[in-house]
């Protein structure tokens, strides 16, 4: 792992692609100026679904990835789309797909995300993510600037076990983009997040929705990154922002020898 300088790029996207691309450019623009080498999105950045409307999604060739790539090529810095809707083989569905693009503008790699959000609070909050989005079935790692990162995305926070695979593929890095909503952001979001870090002993970058999206969506924010120790190293206010950190590798070595859970492990 190399040190490099990160960045949390938090947004209030809708269901008008074109106003959150160019809002999402906007802040990529800041954030490479402010020194980021690695700028993160939030899920569901270029269309975030409010009411009926209902996106059909699109290839890896279609605009919106050319659209990022061109714009990692024009600030010189590597652009994590959180997620976008890319068109399944199939069916009715999208996946909900997190795409990692290098400076050069390239596809450094995909994930496809796996936990769908299937929840049902009387009187707060109800979503099938399921009824519009079919799962992803890897666990999925990409390397750059001499790092692994571990790809996932929101819900799939709560699920530590693909933590546990992304660690032992060699992840020093996990990538966390979400659109958390209120209700469970206040009191889950930051809790699962340093625990991620703590028992991986990795950084977790976590860039996020943030406020009234519009129907009865309104999310979190308080995106973050977060060092080995568990330490909230970056936030962003509420409201579109972003945040920047240094990843520094020596951090990570030095964690994961004072303290080598890693080695003590009987369940694997």
């Amino acid at each position: 792992m190399q040190r490099f300088k990160a960045a949390v790029v938090q947004l209030r996207s809708t269901e008008d692609t074109e106003q959150n691309l160019k809002r999402a450019a906007e802040l990529v623009r800041a954030a490479a100026a402010d020194g980021a080498q690695l700028i993160t999105l939030p899920e569901n950045a270029t269309f975030l679904r409010t009411g009926a409307t209902y996106n059909v999604g699109e290839t890896l060739s279609g605009r919106i990835i050319t659209f990022f790539s061109d714009l990692a090529r024009e600030v010189d810095a590597a652009i994590l789309l959180g997620s976008f809707q890319e068109l399944a083989e199939s069916g009715h569905r999208v996946y909900n797909t997190q795409v990692l693009i290098g400076p050069d503008g390239a596809i450094v790699q995909k994930y496809r995300k796996v936990h769908l959000f299937d929840i049902d609070i009387p009187g707060q909050v109800t979503m099938r993510e399921s009824d519009n989005v079919a799962p992803g079935n890897e666990a999925v790692t990409a390397d750059l600037f001499g790092t692994r990162l571990g790809m996932s995305i929101c819900y799939d926070l709560r699920f530590p076990e693909l933590y546990r695979k992304l660690l032992e593929a060699g992840a020093e890095v996990l990538l966390i983009p979400a659109a958390f909503t209120m209700q469970t952001g206040k009191d889950h979001w930051e809790v699962l997040l340093r625990a991620r870090a703590i028992e991986n002993q990795c950084y977790v970058i976590a860039a996020g929705q943030h406020g009234f999206h519009g129907g009865a969506r309104t999310s979190y924010g308080h995106s973050m990154i977060i060092d080995p120790w568990g330490l909230v190293v970056a936030r962003c206010s509420d409201g579109e922002g972003f945040a920047t950190a240094w990843l520094d590798p020596n951090l990570v070595t030095s964690v994961r020898r004072n303290l080598p859970c890693g080695d003590h492990r009987r369940f694997r």
